[in-house]
């Protein structure tokens, strides 16, 4: 394993990019006692492949991208439109926003995540800790995809380092729709 992390707490610093576009030809593993993002090189991530080894610390982030329909996400209670839902290995879900400090993070109502994967059953199949729903309804408009943890840092990145003054200035926005745009569907 390399050196290079991401943490939650720090949130992605501004050189991230870099990191993560130099690193994706890479695999990445997410430590779950540390709540960060970890490079791994091909063959020792081959070690991980089963999600119970190392005792369950170090998850294989998977390489999935689903676009999915519109999903009603109002049920469960996140007033902001940029943000991502992670089930966690507890039955927990949480909801995660970028600001231009890092991540923001809620607690969901369980039993709102359950209804809604009832309505839209691809959500049954996200991987707890290691797979999200990213959902951006900002501007009008209505992107949501299942997508690897490490996706969703790397747009609280964009975040971070396209924020300006106090409202987030003039090439935020485009920046996001950017990164969407350069979302392609992966099985």
């Amino acid at each position: 394993m390399t050196d290079r992390t991401v943490s939650r707490a720090e949130g992605p610093a501004l050189g991230l990019i870099r990191t993560f576009s130099r690193s994706y030809a890479r695999k990445h593993l997410y430590d779950t006692g540390q709540e960060e993002v970890r490079c791994v090189c091909g063959p020792c991530s081959v070690l991980f492949a089963d999600a119970a080894a190392g005792d369950g610390q170090y998850r294989l982030v998977p390489r999935r991208r689903l676009r999915l329909p519109k999903v009603d996400t109002a049920v469960l209670g996140v007033p902001v439109g940029l943000v991502f839902f992670v089930p966690r290995a507890d039955g927990t879900v949480t909801a995660e926003g970028p600001s231009p400090a890092g991540a923001m993070r809620w607690e969901v109502d369980t039993a709102a995540w359950q209804e809604l994967s009832g309505t839209c059953p691809q959500l049954a199949t996200v991987e707890p800790e290691v797979e999200a729903l990213l959902v951006n309804t900002v501007h009008g408009l209505d992107e949501h995809w299942i997508v690897p943890i490490d996706d969703c840092y790397r747009m609280i990145a964009v975040v971070r380092r396209e924020w300006r003054g106090m409202s987030g200035g003039g090439r935020i926005w485009p920046a996001v729709e950017q990164f969407f745009e350069d979302l392609t569907e992966r099985p």
